[in-house]
């Protein structure tokens, strides 16, 4: 703690223990004060400006340290000042003694509690920033909020000082209206519970809620107006309940809890059923990797006690597998399908020509208008193609293009060093490509700590891909027959030649083409929504990868259910979207997932962190199964259980993590996953054994030092 924090602390300890030691709480108890008060008239007609200054800084100081004695100053202020002038005097004294309380709280305590609850502490910032203010106003208007309380609890947050001292004098005027104004009959109150009898107390109970109501009439005002231009287009009834557009994982799960809770609700697909993750993503890259990771073992079957395998790859078959995967999977997603649970599914192109209507273009031309109370937006993600000269001469694949090859690459150039670029990457050297992958960043996998990408870049250099980190891409060239990609790296150009170029950069939300662009809904890399997965019209919502901030199939599914119960139910209750506890993995090998925090981002945010380490190379069930590699790295508050992130690299590390999943959603600790019996040999007991490290470390020295003595003495 800094040396002037110290200082200050032990300036208002000072002052506190001055105060109870003296007990100087009696000179503010209401008899004393009506005692002196015509002591004090009389003192206030010879010196009234001495009076005042005095009486003004008393209450500053009063009501800054947060002593008892704020209530029976407003009498007193009132008995000798009258009504109005008691008014002006205790407003201002009381708002500056609230906003220095505030200050001298954010100064003193504020550091201390973001380093143990940053996450949390961000989350109200942001709604502090949002909507301070006016809950601040609210708070301020109901008494039965002590103040002292609300000056402390405001000084953590980053509430502007002025804000904070405006709203302030604003919101307890009526209360120190009500106080000053008893005042002014001093020698009649009895006690200080008189003054506030319970018609009053439920006046500004009333005056309390009084902003809630208003600020619900503003958002139905607000609401007016960003429909006016449209209020002719609003139908008496309605088509649908709903209208979902795109059938990824957003679009499925959200149709599906529609008719579930029996909305009618029709789902809209301009392509494929089960969206990128079905066709394009998840579920054909695993099953390439499936195949490729078989490969593997197979070149090193002596790993395994074979001496050698034999085997032929036919890479045409290999994809005709993943295809016939694809196939397999289809009826899960498909129209008839959700047409059974309720689901009216139309194949088509969407476009929502106003907030209440949605038109469908069928690949016959033929179109139709919907009617709908509500619209889910739910057209997912596409691969980014950078704009690199000469890429359109030479030709490129992406994950969605790539699955129709059928013919092996013998040189595969993969652009891109995130989770995409990287299992494919891998899974195409195991094959027998040969393969280099460049990436513009220092590192492969930029949002993991560092170490995971150095081992995920060692993996993959084992495989035999050449990585080439910190390697910019400028262009591309075809001198004849030959494809070359020209990169950039400590200042000096490289070629690259190659067969087949593979951009795996990234991916970008679909926005185009739906209508969006004419309604003015706000867009910048996604489609922007509110808390509640809202965009600009109420009505119509977003959900998936078009809305962000994740692009993860389970994520998508996971806003369905508020899409779809916000937008069914958002008039008698909304709720906001919740990422707290948000997975996801990386599928090369060994896999890497992770839940949380890592070490990169708590240094980012400033959190306060300790981290428990196991090496999954001492692990059973791991040597067994000739995997003995990877770690579970846990990242839990100091000197506590609790979990803040987890980081699991090793065999299923996807599946590992679950475990925590649950723990960190259900605010279970280390201490409860040690007690949990896991099977054993598994590689769960990886997640036991992390938790005994952590339980190893935090062991009651000095308790375990008096159980030793105990045994020594049971020896004796």
């Amino acid at each position: 703690m800094k040396k002037s924090k110290i200082v200050l602390l032990l300036l208002v300890v000072l002052a506190l223990g001055l105060f109870f030691a003296f007990d100087l709480g009696r000179y503010f108890s209401l008899d004393h004060v009506k005692s002196v008060q015509s002591d004090f008239a009389r003192l206030y007609a010879d010196r009234p400006a001495f009076v005042i200054g005095g009486f003004f800084a008393v209450y500053v100081a009063v009501a800054a340290l947060s002593l008892p004695g704020a209530a029976v100053l407003t009498l007193l202020g009132g008995a000798v000042f009258g009504l109005w002038v008691g008014l002006l005097v205790v407003s201002f004294a009381s708002s500056v003694g609230a906003t220095l309380a505030m200050l001298v709280s954010r100064y003193l305590l504020r550091d201390s509690v973001k380093s143990r609850f940053a996450k949390a502490l961000a989350d109200i910032d942001r709604g502090v920033e949002r909507e301070g203010a006016f809950y601040l106003f609210t708070l301020r208007l109901v008494p039965l909020f002590p103040f002292f309380v609300i000056n402390l609890l405001m000084g953590l947050t980053t509430m502007k000082a002025r804000t904070f001292y405006w709203v302030s004098q604003i919101g307890m005027l009526a209360g120190t209206f009500v106080y000053v104004n008893a005042g002014t009959q001093l020698a009649q109150i009895r006690s200080l519970q008189g003054i506030l009898s319970p018609g009053l107390l439920g006046s500004f109970v009333l005056l309390g809620l009084f902003p809630l109501v208003a600020k619900k009439i503003i958002d139905i005002v607000k609401a007016r107006r960003v429909y006016a231009r449209w209020v002719d287009k609003k139908p008496a009834s309605f088509d649908r309940n709903m209208v979902v557009i795109g059938a990824g994982a957003a679009g499925l799960v959200t149709s599906y809890i529609a008719a579930a809770v029996k909305a009618k609700v029709t789902l809209v697909e301009a392509h494929k059923m089960g969206g990128d993750c079905l066709n394009y993503g998840c579920v054909p890259s695993k099953a390439l990797i499936k195949t490729a990771t078989l490969v593997r073992q197979m070149r090193h079957s002596a790993d395994y006690g074979v001496a050698s395998a034999q085997w032929t790859l036919d890479f045409a078959q290999v994809m005709d597998r993943v295809a016939g995967i694809v196939k397999a999977i289809e009826p899960h997603d498909s129209v008839e399908r959700y047409q059974s649970l309720g689901v009216d599914v139309q194949i088509g192109r969407a476009k929502i020509i106003d907030p209440w209507h949605v038109q469908i273009t069928a690949d016959d031309g033929q179109v139709q208008v919907l009617s709908t109370k509500t619209i889910v937006v739910a057209t997912g993600a596409q691969p980014f193609v950078p704009p690199l000269p000469g890429l359109d001469e030479v030709g490129y694949l992406t994950s969605d293009t790539l699955w129709a090859l059928r013919e092996q690459p013998r040189r595969l150039l993969v652009l891109g060093g995130g989770p995409i670029g990287c299992e494919l990457a891998q899974s195409f050297a195991r094959l027998g490509s040969a393969v280099t992958q460049v990436e513009m960043a220092p590192r492969l996998m930029l949002r993991e700590d560092e170490e995971v990408s150095a081992f995920v870049q060692q993996a993959l250099s084992a495989d035999g891909v050449t990585v080439l980190t910190g390697h910019k891409a400028l262009r591309c060239e075809k001198p004849g027959d030959e494809r070359v990609l020209v990169v950039e790296a400590g200042g000096q150009e490289q070629r690259i030649g190659f067969d087949v170029l593979l951009c795996a950069v990234g991916r970008s939300a679909r926005l185009k083409g739906f209508g969006l662009e004419e309604l003015g809904i706000p867009v910048q890399r996604t489609v922007q929504v509110d808390e509640y997965l809202q965009t600009l019209y109420p009505n119509i919502l977003a959900a998936g990868d078009v809305a962000g901030p994740y692009q993860f199939t389970h994520t998508a599914a996971h806003q369905a259910w508020y899409a779809a119960v916000n937008g069914l139910f958002g008039v008698l209750k909304k709720f906001k979207a919740d990422y707290r506890v948000v997975p996801w993995c990386t599928f090369v090998d060994p896999e890497v997932a992770r839940v949380g925090l890592n070490e990169q981002e708590a240094r980012e945010q400033g959190i306060a962190y300790e981290v428990t380490r196991y090496g999954i190379d001492e692990l059973d069930r791991a040597i067994a199964d000739s995997a003995a590699h990877g770690w579970v790295k846990v990242l839990t508050e100091p000197g506590k259980d609790r979990i803040l992130g987890v980081t699991l690299v090793g065999l299923h590390a996807g599946d590992l993590i679950a475990e925590y999943v649950l723990a960190m959603k259900h605010g279970l600790g280390l201490n409860k996953i040690l007690g949990t019996i896991h099977t054993y040999p598994t590689l769960a007991e990886a997640n036991k054994y992390a938790a005994g490290e952590w339980k190893r470390a935090h062991q009651p020295v000095r308790l375990l030092e008096w159980v030793r003595r105990y045994h020594d003495w049971k020896r004796s």
